[in-house]
């Protein structure tokens, strides 16, 4: 049964270990020498790291891999996991298309094969066999030229079919020397009716203010009720969700207990800011989103009712979800309609409480 929504997903990260490690063995010597058996393999890559950046050198070895042959095979095997172990209903999975071109080509020819990544990615995520509701966010990356992040944005406007927002990525600590520059970009894709979301205020190192406007929702945000609670009534007013997603902190190194997120919860909650739960590396983390909702509940960060809540707001915020209600809401309105039809009030009561 389909429940959840997952807003914050990379597809480099997004790769489980062992399938990740079965592909090397088949399709990567080099790989399959390196790592010539599973238990190492899921060590090192699911291990915390000290820093964001260093937790972000682990894309590059999924990156490298993802090109436009193996893309449907890393896809099915994502959306097949996603329906199967997490009830997903809605998926948005974000990625740097630039990242999964042909290194040998030029510039100007990465930016032409971008197009075709895209579509290659679209076309993966239609299955009728896993039905889950997913669209693309594009990701501009702090680490490339403003050429490359602006065709990025407008090949998100030009695809509105199977795109359905633009993010920054690659690092917030990164985004200082060239704030003006994401600043025009965002500028753009608001100019170009983009939705948009960013990494920012995941770190103490990536608070940049002058970026929030342009946001209409919040990658992480973590810092604000942590360090910055002042600006909480600001997002409320807009409306901007934050979208936390636990398990990252503590491999990033950015919180040393998991606990800490109570204070993020709390703040957020009587401000009137509403969170959506995420995976944002479900591979690299080896967790799964209902993993994430239980552990913040065995921690006691948060209540079922906030629970709840929570998983509301990731629909009320989601990009692309076509419908007014989640989907728990629109299978007690189908179960009610079985009642009328069959009489059988005892039965379906029960499957409208599970529902709910």
């Amino acid at each position: 049964m389909a429940l959840y929504a997952e807003l914050h997903r990379h597809l480099g990260g997004s790769v489980v270990p062992r399938i990740l490690w079965r592909y090397f063995q088949r399709s990567d010597a080099n790989l399959a020498d390196r790592f010539p058996e599973y238990a190492s393999f899921e060590d090192f890559y699911t291990k915390p790291r000290n820093t964001l950046d260093e937790y972000l050198e682990l894309h590059t070895l999924v990156e490298g891999v993802q090109t436009t042959q193996t893309l449907p095979y890393f896809i099915s095997r994502l959306i097949r996991g996603a329906y199967i172990f997490e009830n997903l209903a809605y998926l948005e999975i974000r990625y740097t298309p630039y990242l999964r071109t042909s290194p040998q080509l030029s510039q100007s020819e990465r930016i032409d094969q971008m197009a075709e990544i895209v579509e290659i990615v679209g076309k993966a995520t239609q299955t009728k066999e896993y039905p889950i509701i997913t669209s693309q966010i594009l990701c501009m990356h702090s680490r490339l030229p403003y050429e490359v992040n602006r065709a990025i944005v407008e090949l998100a406007a030009q695809s509105k079919g199977s795109v359905c927002a633009v993010d920054l990525a690659g690092g917030d600590a990164h985004y200082a020397e060239r704030l003006d520059e994401f600043v025009e970009l965002y500028a753009l894709a608001r100019s170009l009716d983009l939705k948009t979301t960013g990494h920012l205020y995941e770190t103490s190192s990536g608070c940049y203010p002058e970026l929030i406007p342009y946001l209409m929702r919040i990658g992480h945000g973590i810092q604000i009720p942590l360090q910055y609670p002042e600006l909480l009534s600001e997002l409320s007013a807009n409306g901007q969700c934050l979208e936390v997603c636990p398990t990252t902190y503590l491999k990033t190194g950015t919180l040393d207990d998991i606990r800490q997120l109570k204070l993020v919860f709390d703040r957020c909650f009587d401000a009137g800011v509403d969170i959506a739960i995420c995976t944002d590396n479900a591979g690299l983390h080896n967790v799964r989103l209902p993993f994430e909702y239980e552990n913040l509940l065995t921690y006691d960060i948060i209540g079922f009712e906030e629970l709840q809540a929570c998983q509301d707001a990731a629909f009320r915020h989601a990009f692309a979800w076509p419908y007014q209600q989640r989907p728990a809401s629109l299978l007690n309105g189908l179960f009610q309609a079985s009642i009328n039809d069959t009489g059988n009030g005892s039965l379906g009561r029960e499957f409208a409480e599970i529902a709910d």
